[in-house]
C-alpha cells in the first residue's frame, strides 16, 4: 500500500533557505531503522531554522482504502475516511468571527475541501478489510507529525510542525512506528513501543454538573443532586462539579456568593456518600475580566507583536496564562494545592489544555510545548486523578488518567445546518459519538475514554427516549468513564433500569466498526460473550438495528 518513502528536509542557514544534501557540509542526518521503528536525528554545525521534513510515499490506495484521520485535539472529529468523504474546516461566515478556529488546526493545515483529501494528527492507518497498516509518532516533543492522504493523485506523505525551533547542535527530527496486522494488534503494539503504562482506572461511573444547569450552579443545586443519589441505593465513583463555582475564569479559588460555605464543605459530603470529588476548571485560562488578568498582565501569552493572545470565545473571550513567565507556575501550583489539599478534591478535570501551546515560542515547537504543559500539570496533580479536555491527544497519553475523546454532545440530536458549519470542534452529538466510535483503541491503552455525558432525565432536553437510550448504549460500548448530568432522584422505573444497566461493569469488546453508508455505522461487538451488531443513523440518532442496553 506504502513504499519507497522518499525524505525530503530544508532549513535556513545563514539567511538562506536551503535544500538538504549529504555532502551539504553543515548538516548530517542518521536515519535508523529497528524494525517498525525509524529514528531520524539531525546534526548541524551552524544553528538552523525554519525546518521543514516531509517523507513523501508511492501510495496504491484500492477503491474500499479507508484512512483513520486523528483530530487535533479531544473535541476534533476523527473517523475513517473514504475516497468519496471530504474533509470540512471553518465556512465563510465562521471565518469572518475572529478567534472562532482558536482551539483547531487551520493556521496548521491547509483545507482543500476536495473530496478524498484528509490529514491526520500523531498517527493514522489505511484500512483494507480486516488488514490495517497504522503509522504513529512515538513521541510529539521534537514538534507535531501530521500524516496527509490525497486519494485523488494517490499520495500519502508526513511531516513535522518545527515551526518555531532553532536546532544548534543536535536534534530528533523524528521517531516514527509502522506497522501492520489486525486492529488490536497495531494499536497494542504501538503503545507497547511508547512504553506507555496502563491506566490506573479500567471503569467509572459518575455525575457532573454542566450538561443539565451548566454555570448556573450553586451549593444548594449541588447538593440537592447529590442527596437523590444518597438517598437512593445508587452508588457511583465520581461526583464531579463543573463551571460555574467561581467568579471568573481564572480566579478559581475565588468563590461566588452561592456557594457560601466553601468547597470543603462539599467535598465532605461527597465522601460521606461514598464517591470521589471532582472539580472542573481551565488552568491555563483567564476570563478578559478577572483579576488574575488585572493583576498580572505580564503573565498572558502574546502574540509576537505584544498583544494577548486570544484563545477564544468561551465567556465572552479568554486569555492564556503563559507557563514559562516568570511566577505563573509558582501561581498555578497554589491553585492546585488549594483544590486538592486544603478543598480535598480526588479529581480534577481540566479543560481548554490546547491554548497553552497555541503559538511556538522560547525556540520550541507546539508540540514540545504542549507535552511540557502535559508534564506540568501531572506533576502539580501528583496521584490525584486527571480528566483531560480540550487537549491534543498524543500529549495527553500516559498523563492524564481519563481523557474525553470527543466534542462536547448537545441536548439535542441531530444537528441543524448551521451547527454543521461551525468547524471540527463544534458542540454535537452526533461528532460526539463519532469520535467515541472511532478512538475505543485509546481505552485502556492511553487512559480510560471519557466519551462524555449520556442523558436519562425527560425536563431540559430535546432528545427522544430512544436516541437518550442510544446515546448511552454507544457510551457503554466505547468508553469507560461514564457520566450522567440528571437529577436522579427524578427518574421513573423505567429510566433506573437503564442507568444502572450502565453502571454494571460488564465484559464488553468492540470487534469492529465502519461505516455502511454516509450516515448508517455499524458496531460489532462482544457482549459478555455474546456477539451482538448495533446499526444506526449518526445523523439522525435512528437504531436501524440491533439491541440496546
Amino acid at each position: 500500500m506504502l513504499s519507497n518513502p522518499l525524505l525530503t528536509l530544508r532549513y535556513r542557514v545563514d539567511g538562506k533557505d536551503v535544500a538538504y544534501t549529504p555532502d551539504n557540509g553543515i548538516v548530517s542526518l542518521q536515519d535508523a531503522r529497528d524494525g517498525k521503528r525509524r529514528t531520524i536525528m539531525l546534526t548541524t554545525t551552524r544553528p538552523l531554522t525554519d525546518v521543514r521534513l516531509r517523507i513523501d510515499y508511492a501510495c496504491a490506495f484500492q477503491a474500499e482504502t479507508k484512512f483513520f484521520a486523528n483530530g487535533f485535539q479531544t473535541w476534533t472529529d476523527s473517523k475513517e475516511f473514504c475516497a468519496q468523504d471530504r474533509m470540512v474546516g471553518l465556512k465563510w461566515h465562521s471565518k469572518r468571527i475572529p478567534n472562532w478556529g482558536a482551539s483547531g488546526d487551520y493556521k496548521l493545515c491547509d483545507y482543500s475541501r476536495k473530496k478524498g483529501v484528509f490529514h491526520s494528527f500523531s498517527y493514522c492507518y489505511l484500512r483494507d478489510g480486516n488488514r490495517f497498516r497504522l503509522l504513529g509518532s512515538l513521541s510529539e516533543r521534537n514538534g507535531y507529525t501530521i500524516f496527509e492522504a490525497d486519494y485523488n493523485n494517490r499520495a500519502f506523505a508526513l511531516r513535522k510542525d518545527l515551526e518555531g525551533v532553532t536546532i544548534a547542535d543536535s536534534y530528533t527530527l523524528l521517531d516514527l512506528w509502522d506497522d501492520e496486522g489486525s486492529y488490536d494488534n497495531v494499536f497494542d503494539a504501538y503503545f507497547a513501543a511508547m512504553d506507555i503504562a496502563k491506566p490506573l482506572m479500567r471503569h467509572s461511573t459518575g455525575y457532573t454538573s454542566w450538561y443539565n444547569y451548566y454555570t448556573n450552579i450553586s451549593q444548594e443545586i449541588i447538593e440537592n443532586d447529590l442527596r437523590a443519589f444518597a438517598e437512593s441505593d445508587i452508588k457511583i465513583d465520581i461526583f464531579q462539579i463543573d463551571d460555574g463555582y467561581q467568579t471568573k475564569v481564572g480566579d478559581w479559588t475565588s468563590l461566588k456568593d452561592c456557594f457560601p460555605d466553601g468547597m470543603r464543605r462539599i467535598a465532605d459530603k461527597i465522601h460521606e456518600y461514598g464517591a470521589k470529588a471532582g472539580l472542573w476548571l481551565a488552568p491555563f485560562g483567564c476570563h478578559k475580566d478577572s483579576v488574575v488578568k488585572r493583576e498580572h498582565p505580564e503573565w498572558l501569552l502574546c502574540t509576537p507583536d505584544g498583544a494577548p493572545l486570544s484563545a477564544g470565545l468561551n465567556w465572552g473571550g479568554f486569555y492564556t496564562l503563559d507557563m514559562y513567565k516568570p511566577g505563573v507556575r509558582e501561581h498555578l501550583r497554589k491553585v492546585f494545592d488549594t483544590v486538592l489539599d486544603e478543598w480535598g478534591f480526588d479529581m480534577v478535570k481540566l479543560d481548554f489544555l490546547y491554548q497553552q501551546a497555541m503559538i511556538p515560542r522560547d525556540g520550541k515547537s507546539r508540540g514540545q510545548i504542549m507535552c511540557e504543559a502535559m508534564d506540568f500539570l501531572r506533576e502539580c496533580c501528583k496521584d490525584k486523578l486527571i480528566l483531560g479536555c480540550g487537549v491534543p491527544m498524543a500529549p495527553a497519553f500516559g498523563k492524564v488518567d481519563y481523557c474525553r475523546t470527543g466534542a462536547d454532545v448537545a441536548l439535542k440530536w441531530p444537528d441543524n445546518m448551521f451547527d454543521r458549519a461551525c468547524g471540527r470542534e463544534r458542540v454535537s452529538t452526533p461528532n460526539g459519538v463519532n469520535n467515541s466510535v472511532f478512538r475505543r483503541h485509546l481505552d485502556g491503552r492511553a487512559f480510560v475514554n471519557d466519551p462524555d455525558v449520556y442523558f436519562l432525565r425527560d425536563y431540559n432536553i430535546r432528545m427522544s427516549d430512544d436516541r437518550k437510550h442510544l446515546l448511552a448504549t454507544i457510551n457503554k460500548l466505547c468508553g469507560n468513564l461514564l457520566f450522567v448530568s440528571d437529577d436522579v432522584g427524578l427518574y421513573t422505573d423505567d429510566k433506573q433500569k437503564i442507568f444502572r444497566n450502565m453502571l454494571r461493569d460488564d465484559d464488553i469488546r468492540v470487534t469492529d466498526a465502519r461505516y455502511l453508508t454516509r450516515n448508517e455505522l455499524c458496531i460489532e461487538y462482544l457482549f459478555n460473550g455474546a456477539a451482538k451488531r448495533l446499526v444506526f443513523d449518526i445523523r439522525n440518532g435512528k437504531k436501524i438495528e440491533g439491541e440496546l442496553i
